[in-house]
């Protein structure tokens, strides 16, 4: 596969593209994304589907400036798809023939491909592996249902938010929306029932955004971002029965006013129709599903076990010395396994501190001084795929305080583990670094002694005289006491 690669996606409502930089086999980053508001739907519902001129121009004006860009980042490959708009309308190799001339193949695909790559991506870039892809677009919705990390099902319905809002919402037809979308959802398999969703493209985001300011959410991320659908179907009803002009006042952004209220219709009555418990919000779609179907060809779809895009690609750029990250990762997982006879830690922290260990030098990158403030920056900003918002704070917590005491009033406190707990963590995360350097640190064993003061003996033949300089300096946490054997 080619080191960089773009990938466009014409929508009914949004032409956009992402390039992807690989840095590895299976390790990749965002290089770049731009998206332009083309509406090449626009009146294309009330003249039979058929592609009108200056909204076939729009896009076409569009992606000339999107081969520039990708040319900008010297990308090698590029890869075009087209959503419901062009699959729908009996013009559409006028417009292809258009894109052609500019350089550009675009290919159309169904509705169940266009369901499938928003599944790949949700399926590798999201830390569950079952639930329920819903994909609304300005034309159609496409859904998937996910079990034991497979793909079981996809369905596409001609229900999008562009064509609501022409049929119906630009009429005040409220009634007539809401019988199209129930009569349209009749469609959908018994089978599709599951208590998370992931909620994928713009209606999506939208609802997510606005629930984040609600609540004061503390993080500016919307990936990976969780809530309870029980708590805010209320709130989804008023967007789509309030009158457009309240919707700012309901934190939705101005660019979405015209599409949201038959997006949340739509995704208001397919949860319930799903039986929905928790959504999951998704950054990722169909553009990163295309992507990782290139990527993944050869290895079933997805990721080997236990691998995190984001970890690998983080290392490729900022991590020198791979020899000594692996060689921290192993003693952190040491100390691990040498607790678990006390229970000090819960079994599903196990993967927080491996990668805390294995990256908790990251921000040398930057600067030496201050490595750890630099490394919980990175990690928090940049541990992007397959990893919870819990997940990502908890790694760049311990990161941050590796070889320092976690205050009483640590940041993002209601999102994290007790403190004690946060403190076994970071303190290994912690001695493993300090261990890593002396000479042959993999014959370094760790043994808890179970007694009132936990005792942790370092054992290894030869500990050196700055390491045991360095350890009296790390402060341990109340509950262990350390003693060099």
């Amino acid at each position: 596969m080619a080191k960089i690669t773009a990938i466009i996606d014409i929508g009914s409502n949004s032409a956009r593209m992402a390039i992807f930089e690989k840095t590895s086999h299976f390790g990749f980053h965002l290089l770049y994304e731009t998206k332009s508001k083309v509406r090449i739907s626009e009146s294309t519902y009330e003249h039979n589907g058929f592609l009108q001129e200056i909204p076939m121009q729009r896009a076409i004006d569009a992606l000339q400036d999107f081969l520039w860009i990708a040319k900008l980042h010297k990308t090698r490959k590029i890869i075009c798809v087209a959503t419901s708009a062009l699959r729908d309308a009996p013009n559409r190799n006028i417009f292809l023939q258009q894109a052609r001339k500019i350089g550009l193949n675009v290919k159309v695909i169904n509705g169940e491909k266009e369901a499938y790559f928003g599944a790949i991506a949700a399926l590798n870039l999201l830390p569950y592996k079952e639930g329920i892809t819903i994909d609304i677009g300005g034309g159609s919705t496409e859904c998937a249902l996910i079990q034991n990390h497979k793909i079981i099902d996809k369905i596409s319905l001609n229900l999008g938010t562009i064509r609501l809002k022409e049929l119906f919402f630009d009429k005040g037809d409220y009634k007539g929306a809401r019988n199209f979308v129930l009569e349209s959802l009749k469609s959908i398999p018994d089978h599709f029932k599951n208590a998370r969703i992931f909620g994928i493209g713009g209606t999506a985001r939208a609802l997510s955004k606005a629930i984040q300011k609600q609540i004061n959410y503390p993080l500016d991320t919307l990936h990976g971002f969780e809530y309870h659908f029980k708590d805010y179907h209320h709130f989804f009803k008023t967007i789509y029965t309030s009158p457009q002009e309240d919707l700012l006042h309901l934190n939705i952004k101005e660019d979405r006013l015209d599409s949201i209220q038959g997006g949340a219709l739509i995704f208001h009555l397919a949860l319930e129709l799903f039986e929905a418990k928790t959504i999951v919000t998704s950054g990722v779609g169909v553009r990163e599903g295309v992507f990782l179907s290139d990527l993944l060809r050869h290895h079933n779809q997805h990721f080997p076990n236990n691998f995190n895009p984001s970890v690998r690609n983080l290392k490729d750029r900022f991590i020198k010395n791979h020899q000594q990250s692996n060689i921290t990762k192993k003693l952190a997982l040491k100390l691990f396994r040498a607790q678990e006879s006390l229970k000090l830690l819960n079994p599903n922290l196990k993967n927080h501190l491996s990668v805390a260990a294995e990256l908790c030098n990251i921000g040398i990158a930057l600067n030496f001084y201050e490595k750890n403030h630099h490394s919980n920056y990175i990690l928090l900003n940049a541990l992007n795929y397959a990893l919870s918002h819990e997940d990502r704070l908890i790694i760049a917590t311990l990161v941050r305080f590796n070889n320092k005491k976690i205050p009483e009033d640590l940041a993002y406190k209601n999102l994290l583990p007790p403190l004690d707990v946060l403190r076994i963590l970071s303190f290994f995360v912690g001695l493993s670094e300090i261990l890593s350097y002396n000479q042959q640190p993999e014959l370094f064993t760790f043994i808890f002694l179970e007694n009132e003061n936990n005792i942790l003996q370092i054992i290894h033949p030869n500990i050196s005289y700055l390491i045991r300089e360095k350890l009296k300096k790390l402060t341990p946490p109340k509950t262990i006491q350390i003693e060099l054997c």
